[in-house]
């Protein structure tokens, strides 16, 4: 494959070989034009000028945005409405089926992967990372010409990443071609063989993976100065103080017959900022759920939150009025109407959408916090149209603009680059220092662990066949 001098929209690639026996991996920040090169080789945007020649068709692509729109579809689909019991969605096993392969080779594949389980699953009722993997499967069974991973190792936990680069990585030594597209050093594998630099639209240097990776000029576009972190900007109203912020006895969650965790007592007071671990689809956001008023089963445990106890007759906004909130469900489900300020300033009102007229103040604060982000100039952008990471800065600024009492974050970070993540990180750490807000933290990366989480949930798997499916340890 070779461009010329093709653009598209804000994309310029003056000049690209991709030769055969080739390994190729895209590196670029949030917004440096990845998905925009994505759309280009799937065919998904025509390019206004320039060349394409021998462009293996057809090419996939498996992404975020194509996950979600996934989503949007089975909810398209849902017919709970029209049954006597809830539709979760298709079946894994009939997502996998979609791309036209055998029972037995989506089976296989499946069982390659670690993710046979879900294969019965509503996929409705998968984790993100669960969700994730079965997608990119679903591209791996259609065969395509070259398959395009966009941070394919977004959201996974350790074992999983470690299963998909070897399964990306044998595909590639069978003769499949594999383009990766990542936003982190970190994140490139040593299997490729060729390694390009995306900024602003461009690619500014390509090559051998060694000769660029030893380039001192690549390693200070992504170096992080923390001198350079912005103050705070300072809420509008100071948060009443609760001790303890949550009572949780004998927690569970259970699906049918499915007891996916039991027996969970726990107690967080203010200023326990705790930091939860474990595989993918242990419960860690169900757990989350519970706290957050998001999952129905709150209301069957026994759990007492900002003072009120569930199922009591309380008003659910009177909590949420007190809790900020990052999610990958709230990324996926924010789909109302708005641009980056409205989106922000939803925060106070704890709502997808903004439905209540703000006042000055708190525009002014959303303002402020868009800065901050580094997304002053993006303001009266439509949400959607902001690229995926882009998005997730917006949906952190929304979570933190109140400085709640109770902040839940889980995998605040997906999609951000090392440069937004660290300026994430270190918004939480000064935010913990002001002793204003108590974080509950969900996070895979090993580099998140931050001294400031003296507390931990671990959930881990119990052996096959016993129930519940996992244990979760207060620690």
């Amino acid at each position: 494959m070779r461009i010329s001098r093709l653009r598209a929209n804000s994309l310029f690639l003056h000049d690209w070989e991709i030769q055969a026996g080739e390994s190729w991996c895209v590196i670029g920040g949030n917004a440096s034009g990845k998905g925009l090169l994505a759309s280009v080789l799937t065919g998904e945007l025509n390019p206004e000028s320039g060349e394409i020649n021998n462009l293996p068709c057809p090419a996939r692509c498996v992404s975020f945005e194509q996950q979600h729109a996934f989503y949007e579809e089975q909810l398209r689909n849902d017919d709970t409405d029209f049954i006597d019991r809830l539709d979760t969605g298709s079946t894994g096993l009939e997502v996998l089926q979609q791309s036209g392969c055998s029972r037995s080779s989506a089976i296989e594949l499946a069982d390659r992967l670690g993710v046979g389980y879900i294969l019965e699953r509503g996929y409705r009722l998968l984790s993100s990372g669960e969700a994730r993997k079965l997608m990119l499967l679903k591209e791996i069974l259609a065969e395509p010409a070259m398959l395009i991973l966009d941070e394919p190792f977004e959201g996974l936990d350790p074992k999983s990443r470690d299963q998909v680069n070897d399964l990306t990585s044998s595909l590639v030594q069978e003769g499949h071609l594999i383009l990766l597209l990542v936003n982190r050093l970190d994140d490139v594998p040593d299997w490729t063989t060729h390694l390009g630099i995306l900024q602003k639209g461009e690619l500014i240097a390509t090559g051998r993976r060694e000769k660029i990776v030893s380039k001192p000029e690549l390693h200070q576009l992504f170096a992080f100065n923390e001198s350079a972190v912005p103050e705070l900007p300072a809420p509008l109203e100071t948060e009443p103080v609760f001790d303890p912020i949550l009572e949780l006895n004998d927690g569970k969650v259970q699906y049918g017959d499915t007891l996916q965790f039991s027996g969970f007592d726990w107690i967080l007071r203010s200023g326990e900022h705790t930091l939860i671990t474990g595989p993918n689809g242990a419960g860690k956001s169900t757990l989350l759920q519970l706290v957050s008023g998001d999952h129905p089963q709150c209301y069957c445990n026994d759990l007492k939150i900002l003072g009120f106890q569930r199922g009591s007759g309380e008003s659910v906004w009177e909590i949420k009025r007190h809790i900020g909130l990052v999610s990958a469900s709230l990324h996926r489900d924010y789909r109302a109407p708005g641009n980056a300020i409205t989106t922000v300033v939803s925060g106070f009102f704890d709502s997808i959408g903004l439905y209540q007229k703000p006042n000055a103040q708190q525009l002014k604060l959303a303002a402020e916090w868009l800065s901050v982000m580094g997304l002053e100039k993006q303001a009266n952008t439509s949400f959607r149209q902001l690229s995926w990471g882009q998005q997730r800065m917006v949906l952190i600024a929304r979570g933190l603009i109140k400085q709640p009492a109770l902040m839940i974050l889980d995998e605040p970070t997906q999609g951000l680059d090392d440069l937004n993540r660290h300026l994430v990180l270190a918004f939480i750490q000064r935010l913990a220092d002001l002793k204003r807000t108590t974080f509950l933290f969900v996070s895979h990366r090993e580099d998140e662990h931050l001294p400031l989480f003296k507390r931990r949930i671990v959930f881990r798997k119990m052996p096959t066949g016993t129930s519940p499916l996992f244990a979760a340890r207060w620690k």
